[in-house]
């Protein structure tokens, strides 16, 4: 984690929106010209879970663990308005705006584009990013905002906990009162697989390796040999995903634009009312900053991971999901600026 401070955004994270239309190409080739690739990976399934999907998403989503010391929660009552309003927006506003401004757009201003079945989809993975606030990103968005990386910390690792348990319920009332059928089964064994297998395994994993080998070889060697693993395997779901989804896009381009369009909007207000509370508050930029981050960006490899799982790779859920990870970065690079250009705004 600490290396992740010193250099900031990496090579892959700084042009993911790039890698990620190569991989729309790739995919969409692939299902297009080598349809028997998608058919033979569709056939390995359990209990609605794609098993190579499963396998891929906890090489992205367990190198991300790692860097959670849950320890730190220990620490959370030295900075406790910071993180009310961390948890205030990410768990009591967050989701619920999202889905109020998706369903706004999918059922009214886009009614004349998009059938109802398909906005139903659409609305279903906005729920599911709406409901997965950032854990891994945004330690890189503090350190380019100059945020407090210790706060930082703690923050990630309480939403991490808060995961386990408001995830399930809140995704599964958005999508009843949106009368969007799921396997309650289904979305139960999503978050034990996605989440808290993944967080056990690095919490085990950092423990042992601490314990054997001492903080500073874990932080600076270690964890430098993963850096790019979360990245590489998200491109790979996304290849795969596309390879499903090739028809749909072919077919429908301007989706992807309608989808991206309350995504953006429901960023920039969540940053907004996190940042600004702060500042309400006289909070220091350097807690106001991050506390704004983590509710702006999304944990999407969890959103992604879940909405394969209860809907299929072939679904207009999982092709939200995926736009929220073709818009994250350049939104986020944009907050970014914001922040740092009204850091003389805060005391």
């Amino acid at each position: 984690m600490e290396d992740n401070k010193k250099k900031g955004i990496g090579f892959f994270e700084r042009y993911l929106t790039i890698w990620v239309f190569i991989c729309i190409v790739i995919g969409v080739a692939i299902g297009k010209f080598i349809p028997i690739i998608p058919e033979t990976l569709s056939k390995f399934e359990y209990y609605n879970v794609s098993v190579p999907t499963a396998i891929l998403i906890w090489i992205m989503i367990i190198p991300m663990m790692l860097k959670i010391d849950f320890l730190s929660i220990i620490n959370a009552s030295k900075k406790p308005k910071g993180l009310a309003v961390t948890c205030v927006t990410n768990w009591l506003i967050k989701p619920f705006t999202m889905y109020l401004i998706a369903a706004f757009f999918f059922f009214v201003v886009f009614k004349s584009l998009l059938p109802i079945e398909l906005a139903k989809e659409y609305l279903a993975g906005a729920v599911l990013l709406g409901a997965a606030p950032c854990t891994a990103m945004v330690f890189v968005w503090s350190h380019l905002t100059k945020g407090d990386a210790a706060y930082t910390l703690v923050q990630v690792a309480v939403n991490d906990l808060i995961i386990l348990v408001a995830f399930a319920p809140i995704v599964a009332f958005l999508l009843g009162i949106g009368n969007i059928k799921i396997p309650l089964e289904t979305l139960i064994l999503s978050t034990i697989l996605f989440v808290v297998i993944p967080l056990l395994i690095g919490f085990l994993i950092r423990n042992i390796v601490i314990k054997q080998k001492g903080l500073a070889y874990f932080e600076d060697i270690f964890l430098k040999k993963f850096d790019s693993v979360t990245i590489i395997g998200l491109l790979l779901t996304l290849i795969m995903i596309f390879s499903f989804q090739g028809d749909k896009i072919l077919e429908n381009p301007v989706h992807i634009i309608l989808i991206a369009i309350p995504l953006v909007i429901q960023t920039f207000m969540i940053f907004a009312i996190a940042y600004l509370w702060a500042k309400f508050w006289k909070l220091p930029h350097s807690i106001a900053s991050p506390a704004g981050m983590i509710g702006a960006s999304n944990f999407f490899e969890l959103a992604v991971a879940v909405s394969i799982s209860l809907f299929g790779l072939q679904s207009g859920a999982t092709l939200a999901t995926v736009v929220g990870v073709l818009v994250e970065v350049p939104v986020m690079l944009t907050l970014v600026k914001i922040s740092n250009r009204t850091r003389k705004y805060f005391k």
